[in-house]
Order: structure tokens, then C-alpha cells, then sequence
């Protein structure tokens, strides 16, 4: 048994450990001591005293590869583009010691995010590419700003997914052009109340035109990567066995 004790990407971390591992029927509890949590929530938010008495369930992380290379398992979510390039606001020493005094979490966060995109948003933060999905369809995504591959019933805290995590192929696709304010807070309003805009798939793969700088998160680890010409997101091959809280009698 292993627990992880932190916030989203100390979960990532013990999960891909846990994954890329070769030892058997190891099962992996979360508990959520950090800023968002998103991956702690999905699994019940384990305390100390529910580990002994926790029930153990499969779920499917996604399986994200970068120009075909395995690149990390996420529980929650994967994002590529601006959504993702964003969270730098968070490695700020201010934000992460003001998110660590708890309180209005959330709408610190989206004033916090709002000022990034005011001071960012006439980037160019996706560069062309096309997508393909499990239909085999292959679509030009010219003038998109995000892509989020979505597996869990939150996505960064605020946005609402589905219970994709204990599907074995199944994950939510999403796609939009966020670099305008109104279709940003469209997009927003409608993940808070409704949920994230998509379609269920079962693979996704993006092709960029030119090998590009991209910008890419796994639930809490955001990476810049040089040079990347394939994204593909597909549900992992095996299943992660995950300590969750015992059902209240």
C-alpha cells in the first residue's frame, strides 16, 4: 500500500510510480494535503483513520505520450495549451503562500488566473495542428487555444468532468478557442454549471504542422516541451488499484 500525502502533483507523482512499477496488486491511497486536491476529491479525500478501512477499487488513468514516448498517467486530466501554460501563476511564491491560508480558494484562483490572461492573452498559445479521435476522423485545429483531455468528475477544482476514471476506455475530449475574455468566461460558466464542453473518446492524437514549443499539464505538473510534432491520450493498459473511502452504512 502507498499514500500519498500532498496536493495533486504529489498524487501524479505516486501514481506514475506506482504505474511504471513492476510489483503487483499495489494500491495507492491519496490524501489531499495540498492547494486544489483534485485527485484526493475524486477518490473520497482519505484520512488517516479511513486507510484501514477503505475499500480498494480499479480506475483508469489516462495515458499521455509525446512524440511516442510515454510521457505520464494523469487520474484527472490532461491539458495542452493555454489552460496549461497558465498554471505558472501558480509557482508563484505569492499565490502558493496566499492559496495555503485557505479560504475562497476558488475565487482566488480565478482572479489569479484572470490577471495572467490580461497580461498573456495576445499569445499565440497552440500552434496549428489536427486531431484525430477514436472515430479515425482527422479535424484542422487551426486558431484553437486548448486542448484538455478530462477523466474525473473535476478538472482543475472548478470545472466539472464525469466519472470517466472507472471507465476502462472512455475519457472526455474537449477543444476550444479561449483568447478571447467572453469565450473564455463562456467556456468557464459552462464547465462550473453544466460541465467541461466535449465528446467521450477513446484515443486522441494531435499532429502539429512543425515541430513546436508546446505547453502540457498532468493534474498539477505543467511542463514547456521543445520539439514536440505528436500528442497522443488514450486510457492506460492496465488499471490503477486505489484506496477509497468506505461507503457510510
Amino acid at each position: 500500500t502507498v499514500i500519498a500525502a500532498g496536493g495533486d502533483g504529489t498524487a501524479s507523482a505516486a501514481t506514475n510510480g506506482v504505474m511504471l512499477s513492476e510489483a503487483k496488486n499495489v494500491r495507492l491511497g491519496v490524501m489531499g494535503m495540498g492547494n486544489f486536491n483534485d485527485t484526493a476529491r475524486c477518490f473520497g479525500n482519505l484520512k488517516f483513520d479511513d486507510i484501514e478501512k477503505a475499500r480498494t477499487e480499479e480506475v483508469w488513468p489516462l495515458d499521455c505520450s509525446v512524440n511516442g514516448r510515454h510521457w505520464r498517467y494523469a487520474n484527472c486530466y490532461v491539458t495542452v495549451g493555454m489552460l496549461a501554460e497558465s498554471c505558472e501563476v501558480f509557482e508563484e511564491p505569492k499565490t502558493r503562500k496566499t492559496l495555503r491560508k485557505g479560504g475562497k480558494k476558488t475565487l482566488f484562483s480565478l482572479f489569479s488566473l484572470l490577471g495572467w490572461w490580461m497580461r498573456n492573452h495576445k499569445k499565440a498559445f497552440m500552434p496549428s495542428f489536427s486531431l484525430m479521435d477514436s472515430s479515425g476522423d482527422e479535424i484542422d485545429k487551426t486558431g484553437v487555444s486548448d486542448y484538455l483531455a478530462v477523466n474525473s468528475l473535476t478538472a482543475a477544482k472548478i470545472m466539472k468532468g464525469g466519472d470517466y476514471y472507472a471507465d476502462e476506455k472512455d475519457f472526455l475530449s474537449s477543444t476550444g478557442e479561449l483568447g478571447s475574455f467572453w469565450k473564455m468566461v463562456g467556456y468557464m460558466l459552462k464547465a462550473v454549471f453544466k460541465g467541461v464542453p466535449g465528446e467521450s473518446s477513446e484515443y486522441d492524437r494531435l499532429t502539429f504542422n512543425v515541430p513546436s514549443k508546446v505547453s502540457i499539464q498532468a493534474e498539477g505538473e505543467y511542463k514547456t516541451l521543445e520539439d514536440v510534432q505528436i500528442i497522443e491520450v488514450r486510457k492506460a493498459k492496465k488499471p490503477l488499484l486505489v484506496l477509497m473511502k468506505a461507503e457510510k452504512k
